[in-house]
């Protein structure tokens, strides 16, 4: 039978292949007399059963998966106190203010049995769309944070969420109007714009055209991408006669 960091190791590496796009697993051992991982556990993004089992406990060992495409990580340990199972929680991202993370709701990690195939269901179904609503609400904070303290207009973020462009529900109707007029759907359930499109043209079509009609409402547009993705080509352009309209798809 094998031993239990070696269970959790083999779990990681398991729900990395079944999560959706590309993730990569690594395993944080026993370290001995230096058992705790303070510098993981500090980014756990969680104010639940997560946090209590590390205030509980000590992290002797545990896993983080990354994805590929914009850096998210997810933080995997042992389910503290039960016989079996494990606990996954996000990982707030490292490059925003402190500031920008108040008022806004922790996406709590889950508790999953051994099987990573159920638990990769539970991870994109339930943590993952929290995680990313929580994300674009705090880079929409940091962005309005960036803009009072350089006097400058208010900005609409767009962020990078897989193969989406998502931004977080403005207070302002006509922005709102904009996004939608120009490709993007609103998602109920995540409270977030959703620009769901696999072609990149179409895409850097929607962003050219909704930068400039947010232009005119003197609104400025973010494009905030993870490191080594490239933007879409949105070199000024013509504004359109009408918008571009195409086919999209909520999450």
């Amino acid at each position: 039978m094998p031993a239990p960091d070696d269970s959790l190791g083999s779990f990681a590496a398991v729900l990395a292949g079944e999560l959706p796009g590309q993730w990569s697993s690594q395993y944080h051992p026993d370290r001995g007399g230096n058992t705790d991982h303070d510098e993981l556990t500090a980014d756990v993004w969680d104010m639940d059963q997560v946090a209590d089992a590390m205030a509980e406990y000590i992290v002797d060992y545990c896993a983080v998966l990354t994805r590929r495409a914009d850096g998210t990580r997810l933080f995997i340990m042992d389910r503290k106190g039960h016989d079996d199972g494990f606990l996954i929680a996000a990982m707030a991202p490292e490059d925003l203010p402190v500031e920008a993370f108040r008022g806004v709701r922790e996406p709590d990690g889950i508790a999953v049995d051994e099987d990573p195939f159920r638990a990769a269901k539970h991870v994109s179904l339930r943590l993952l769309p929290r995680y990313e609503k929580a994300l674009a609400q705090v880079r929409d904070n940091a962005s309005r944070l960036a803009a009072e303290q350089a006097g400058t207009q208010e900005r609409v973020v767009l962020t990078w969420s897989g193969e989406d462009l998502v931004a977080a529900q403005p207070d302002r109707d006509d922005i709102a109007k904009a996004l939608t007029e120009y490709g993007f759907v609103f998602d109920e359930a995540q409270n977030l714009f959703v620009l769901s499109d696999g072609d990149s043209a179409r895409v850097a079509a929607s962003v050219r055209a909704v930068g400039h009609r947010l232009s005119e409402l003197g609104v400025g547009v973010l494009l905030s991408r993870p490191p080594g993705r490239p933007a879409p080509d949105t070199a000024p352009a013509q504004p359109p006669v009408s918008p571009a309209r195409s086919p999209h798809r909520t999450r």
